[in-house]
């Protein structure tokens, strides 16, 4: 089984960044709501900084508030972010290891807050006309952001394969 690729590197460094930001900009936050839920301070008309502890996955699905149910989504996210360092190996553009590396970051981002704090911090709450956006942090954006680079980079690669059927 190959382990490293010529892109590797790319989705290391990549996912080593995304770790490093998503915990420090988590620090900080952290720090100036000191743990209190209840403030909100309002950065734009359509964006708001609040605390929220997600004790669940994205949009707060399978919220575990035991000990065991915290482990699980630790380790689902540790498995997830093996699976992809080792597919990272394969992959064929610097793009598709640079989008895997921000899942990657993202999941462990999300996975040291489980550990530590027993729950993921979240903080942007992005809101237009009404509507409001689930409260997400860094490493969820990073994670997002991850898969449309790869959606793309499907995308284009299958648009060039079909090409060259012709």
């Amino acid at each position: 089984m190959k382990v490293w690729g010529p892109y590797s590197f790319t989705g290391a460094a990549v996912a080593a960044a995304t770790v490093l930001c998503d915990q420090l900009q988590k620090a900080w936050m952290i720090a100036i709501f000191d743990g209190d839920q209840k403030q909100k301070i309002t950065v734009t008309p359509f964006l708001d900084l609040v605390m929220v502890w997600n004790r669940g996955i994205s949009y707060g699905l399978f919220k575990q508030h035991s000990d065991a149910g915290r482990w699980a989504l630790t380790g689902f996210a540790v498995a997830a972010a093996i699976a992809l360092i080792l597919w990272i190996a394969r992959l064929q553009t610097r793009l598709a290891a640079a989008s895997a590396g921000l899942i990657i970051g993202g999941a462990l981002g999300n996975a040291i807050d489980r550990l530590h704090y027993g729950a993921v911090a979240d903080f942007f709450s992005f809101h237009v006309s009404g509507f409001n956006w689930y409260v997400f942090n860094l490493a969820d954006a990073a994670i997002v952001g991850g898969v449309a680079g790869l959606l793309y980079e499907s995308f284009k690669s299958s648009h060039k394969s079909a090409g060259n059927q012709a």
